[in-house]
């Protein structure tokens, strides 16, 4: 039965068409003419692998892709093969997004090589939906719009473009929806992958790929989402993706097949004519078996299904061998498929389409960007923003634990006295502010590792660039959710403590507060960056903060550690930070009231009696410089992390 007629079955005949696809008419359909024909010579593969135990290991090439040749038309183009065969490796290098080092041949457009931006005129969607789950449907789109269009374009023309993308991909229901987050209950999983492939469709591409567009789907989703771009397909787009285990009613979709094991063409051409194909070459498919099914079956050797017509073809009889044996049966698959009038037939167009070609492709050149700095600044910013307010488990419960926390140390140290205790106390209480906002600031590692997917992506995809990502999110959601605990914390503690009463301390201990967590911030920024795994870099800032901790200046006297550790002092993000609140409220405090302790008597020598005797036994300077340095060591460390942060994401592989 044909594809048309199993479609048909559950249309209405007034929504039938000649294509038998949903929601097609005939003005909808463009030549096949108006794509692009995408074309594959000589791509070959290697990287390079480590193999062996400490002392023995070794460098090995290992091949991943071997002389792979094709061609990809305006349709439906699946590439299928078992897993680890090469498929995702093969579509990353058709959209220019795999490492070129260990990468030769050529990918033509049209029969030229891709331009320097085809990375951000033609369309890629991710295996993993990498979409904002706090934002709606239609403000992902928005986004895309914003920095993928030209800035020529109108937004009155953006909007028209974002509509109809929603229009063509059924999500008008759900257009003002959010997504959804693990927090949040958004759209379900077909409607996140067509928002997926709207953020794609948003330029217009002629040219599409997808990567395994049907994971974690089920199989009616999985179908409804490839009759989707089988429609597209006929608008004229070629649509190439990958994909692992197709159900008979997605098969019937293919125009063009290919299909691959390790790394190794076992066929490439009409997928109507695999079937005949493969049972020429001696494998017959059972009626009801699933063809897909079939030639995974086929390729891995080890089908119940499969039917030998010819048993005296000894070059590509199936064998039931074990792991090892499958090697020379696909190399058996591969020659025959070199010998066979598909290979001579496509080779014949490979070399027409490169007749007189003799540049090499440039796709791997400098993101050409559609817009400026300042306007990737403003929506990325905006984004950010609209993500925090939108993610109240972040943002609302990071502040709710702020003021409980508060609360609870104002009413412990309520009202410091001005005694000995009182000292201890002040003491006390400032070291836990130093440590809390330094210990607090440890979420900041999400701030880059949770998005990397989603940066990496939207990066490639010439979205933006990585300084406008980078100042972006310090705008929107490291500056305020890191100054909002401090002016907390310090509006709370200060009146309930009974602190210094002047206004000017007030604000300089406010000020200090924000200094550490912008610094301590900044150190997960820059541990941060580049990491995969939230749990690692959080490790890593744990560590780093119990070391600093030590050299505070509380645990242990600074002057009485040895000269060849009391050096480390000087990376100590609590001790710049405690050293400044002491420093602001010792200074000028009487903690002998009542008495008449001058400077050379006897109890001078033996009872700390004012704040400037017990910031000197710390060793502390007790001049204005003695407080402001502080301040410039953390603005200096501030920088540095910063910078170190913005390098790693800069550097970062942003290739497959």
């Amino acid at each position: 039965m044909s594809s048309t007629n199993a479609i048909e079955v559950f249309i209405p005949m007034s929504q039938r068409n000649t294509n038998g696809l949903p929601g097609m008419t005939t003005a909808d359909l463009k030549s096949t003419a108006e794509g692009a024909v995408l074309s594959f010579h000589n791509v070959c593969y290697r990287v390079k692998v480590k193999s062996g135990f400490l002392f023995n290991r070794k460098t090995v090439e290992k091949e991943i892709l071997s002389n792979i040749n094709g061609i990809m038309k305006p349709g439906l183009n699946a590439i299928l093969g078992p897993t680890g065969g090469g498929k995702s490796s093969l579509l990353d290098v058709l959209a220019a997004r795999k490492d070129p080092h260990g990468l030769s041949g050529d990918v033509l457009i049209n029969g030229a090589p891709r331009p320097s931006n085809f990375k951000c005129n033609s369309g890629y969607v991710v295996q993993d939906d990498v979409v904002m789950g706090t934002l709606t449907v239609r403000e992902n789109l928005q986004f895309s719009a914003a920095l993928r269009l030209p800035t020529t374009m109108t937004n009155r023309e953006k909007n028209e473009r974002i509509n109809k993308v929603i229009q063509e991909l059924g999500l008008d229901k759900v257009a003002d929806s959010k997504v959804g987050t693990q927090f949040i209950r958004g759209v379900s999983g077909g409607e996140r992958k067509r928002t997926s492939i709207g953020m794609e469709l948003i330029t217009d591409p002629s040219i599409l790929f997808l990567d395994e567009p049907t994971t974690g789907l089920d199989s009616s989703t999985a179908n409804a989402v490839l009759l989707l771009l089988k429609r597209m397909s006929k608008q004229g787009r070629t649509i190439i993706f990958s994909i692992h285990q197709p159900r008979y009613s997605i098969f019937k979709l293919f125009d063009s097949l290919t299909l691959l094991a390790s790394g190794r063409l076992m066929f490439h051409g009409p997928a109507q004519e695999a079937l005949g194909y493969f049972s020429s070459a001696g494998y017959h498919c059972e009626p009801y078996n699933n063809p897909a099914d079939f030639f995974l079956d086929v390729i891995n050797g080890d089908s119940s299904a499969v039917v030998l017509n010819r048993e005296e073809d000894h070059d590509v009889k199936e064998t039931k061998e074990p792991a090892m044996g499958d090697k020379p049966l696909i190399e058996k698959l591969a020659e025959f498929y070199v010998n066979s009038s598909f290979y001579s037939e496509t080779k014949a167009e490979l070399d027409q389409l490169s007749q007189g070609q003799k540049k090499k492709s440039v796709a791997f050149k400098e993101i050409a960007y559609a817009t400026s700095f300042c306007h990737q600044l403003k929506w990325i910013s905006r984004r950010s923003f609209k993500n925090l307010l939108g993610n109240p488990q972040a943002s609302i419960a990071q502040i709710i634990v702020t003021v409980i926390l508060g609360l609870v140390i104002g009413a412990i140290f309520f009202g410091l006295k001005h005694d000995r205790t009182g000292i201890q106390n002040r003491a006390g209480v400032l070291f836990f502010l130093t440590t809390n906002q330094c210990f607090s600031s440890v979420s900041a590692v999400e701030l880059f590792v949770v998005e990397k997917k989603l940066f990496i992506h939207e990066y490639i995809s010439g979205y933006y660039r990585v300084s406008s990502y980078f100042f972006g999110k310090l705008l929107s959601d490291l500056l305020p959710m890191r100054m909002l605990p401090s002016i907390i914390f310090t509006c709370i503690i200060y009146f309930m403590l009974g602190l210094k009463p002047t206004v000017e301390a007030f604000f300089i201990m406010m000020f200090s507060l924000m200094m550490v967590a912008y610094s301590a911030s900044s150190m997960a920024l820059a541990i941060a960056a580049g990491q995969s795994v939230v749990s690692v870099a959080t490790l890593l800032m744990t560590i780093s903060f119990v070391f600093m901790m030590i050299f505070s200046g509380l645990l242990v006297n600074l002057k009485t550690i040895a000269a060849w550790l009391s050096w480390l002092q000087y990376f100590s993000i609590p001790r710049y930070g405690y050293t400044a609140l002491q420093h602001n409220e010792f200074l000028g405090q009487d903690f002998c009231p009542g008495l008449n302790v001058t400077a050379n008597s006897t109890c001078s020598d033996f009872v700390i009696c004012s704040g400037e005797d017990y910031l000197t036994s710390q060793g502390i300077d007790v001049s204005p410089w003695g407080l402001w340095r502080n301040h410039v060591a953390l603005a200096c460390m501030i920088v540095i992390f910063l910078t170190i942060a913005y390098l790693k994401l800069l550097f970062l592989k942003k290739y497959s």
